[in-house]
């Protein structure tokens, strides 16, 4: 998966916004104000961070040695850093998933409404 084909996909999620709060290339991704996505647009190879579950993201790093790994700049606990090139384009959807919806649990009923 390329850095297009993972941008198309978050912004396609309900209630997404792409902004640059911290500096123009990390792209990063929100939902209803809240990030759920991020990606450093000058690394090579292209990755991403997303937001998941701590006992899942141990899993995965195991699974995907080298290719998921503890968030970059990110709470190693909740987040994981994705190399895009190497790994399967459907689990790379599942974890966009998976964080999306942890971002959207945690918000206030009243937002999660709107949204």
């Amino acid at each position: 998966m390329n850095i297009e084909e993972f941008r198309d996909y978050c912004l396609s999620k309900k209630g997404v916004t792409e902004e640059f709060p911290f500096d123009a290339h990390t792209l990063v991704f929100k939902v209803m104000g809240k990030m759920f996505a991020l990606s450093g647009l000058e690394r090579v190879p292209p990755e991403v961070n997303l937001k998941c579950d701590p006992d899942r993201a141990v899993q995965l790093r195991e699974a995907y040695d080298g290719e998921i790994f503890g968030g970059y700049h990110m709470s190693k606990k909740h987040w994981n850093t994705l190399r895009l090139t190497n790994l399967p384009p459907a689990l790379i959807y599942e974890l966009i998933d998976h964080s999306y919806d942890l971002v959207v649990a945690k918000l206030p009923a009243k937002v999660r409404k709107e949204l």
